[in-house]
């Protein structure tokens, strides 16, 4: 009998469990499905009341105003070029710095990562008249490297490197890299880089949806179009006087497109690196 309320028990619990994934899954999924529909419906079912509920036939015909009001394709490049380059460039060097706290013993290495985590909790705005300064004086303004440069060096990449280096590359197999005559560099690239694969998705994830979605930066240094990122290029859709929703969805949806790609590309990865430490605990 005790084992029939256990069992009972045990469905109830579950059953509560998989309504809240349900909820969470469908509160999660909710605004890219309201993105997409108004950006398949016209201005007018957009804006009736009640509003349109399911997906138009004008998905081509708006993406099509986008097309005629912005350069869509070349923001689109560019951001790609930015925040690819960006991601690889951070990927490596914050592993590398994250090898460095990780395995290696030098004066100041704790101050010096107390000082980096510090970091993280200034604003980045506080940094935009220094940083436009440095980009005025290189006269890197209106160039791509204004944005990538800044961008190569996350303090969050270098502690996430350093807690996964620190729990998931032993100390005796860097120790027997060493004994066998690797230098450091090599004992990173051929020790510590396999291991650390799923962190290097994580970041990757969570590096290039913030390259990607980054406004005020680029909005600050890029004036020309041709060289406009998909977040400032999208802002021309806004008209003063007349707002055609369907046509600033259309954009918006389309530009969130490389972003789920790149997560379903890495989600495999993305979900293994947050389950290890569970799974070894």
């Amino acid at each position: 009998m005790s084992e029939k309320v256990g069992s009972k028990k045990v469905s109830i619990s579950k059953m509560f469990v998989y309504a809240l994934l349900a909820i969470a899954t469908f509160l999660s999924i909710f605004p890219l499905y309201w993105m997409f529909v108004m950006a398949t419906n016209h201005n007018s079912a957009i804006n009736s009341v009640p509003p349109a509920f399911i997906p138009g036939a004008e998905l081509v015909t708006n993406f099509v105003k986008v097309i005629e009001t912005i350069d869509f394709f070349g923001a689109i490049w560019n951001s790609l070029i930015v925040s690819t380059v960006t991601t690889i460039g951070v990927l490596f060097l914050c592993s590398l710095a994250g090898f460095a706290f990780a395995k290696f013993e030098f004066k100041g290495k704790n101050i010096l990562f107390i000082f980096i985590l510090v970091t993280m909790m200034i604003p980045p705005q506080l940094g935009l008249i220094p940083q436009y300064f440095i980009i005025t004086k290189l006269d890197w303004l209106n160039d791509l490297k204004a944005i990538i440069v800044p961008g190569l060096i996350d303090a969050f990449g270098i502690f996430w490197m350093r807690q996964y280096i620190s729990s998931n590359v032993p100390d005796e197999l860097v120790d027997a890299a060493k004994i066998d005559g690797c230098t450091n560099f090599r004992v990173y690239w051929n020790i510590a880089v396999p291991v650390i694969i799923p962190a290097f998705a994580t970041l990757a994830i969570i590096r290039f949806m913030y390259i990607w979605n980054d406004f005020l930066w680029p909005l600050v240094v890029l004036r020309e179009e041709s060289s406009f990122t998909i977040q400032v290029a999208l802002r021309g859709l806004i008209d003063n006087y007349v707002r055609d929703n369907g046509m600033i969805l259309s954009g918006t949806f389309w530009a969130t497109v490389p972003l789920i790609i790149v997560f379903l590309l890495l989600n495999r990865l993305f979900i293994q690196s947050l389950t290890e430490g569970a799974v070894k605990s």
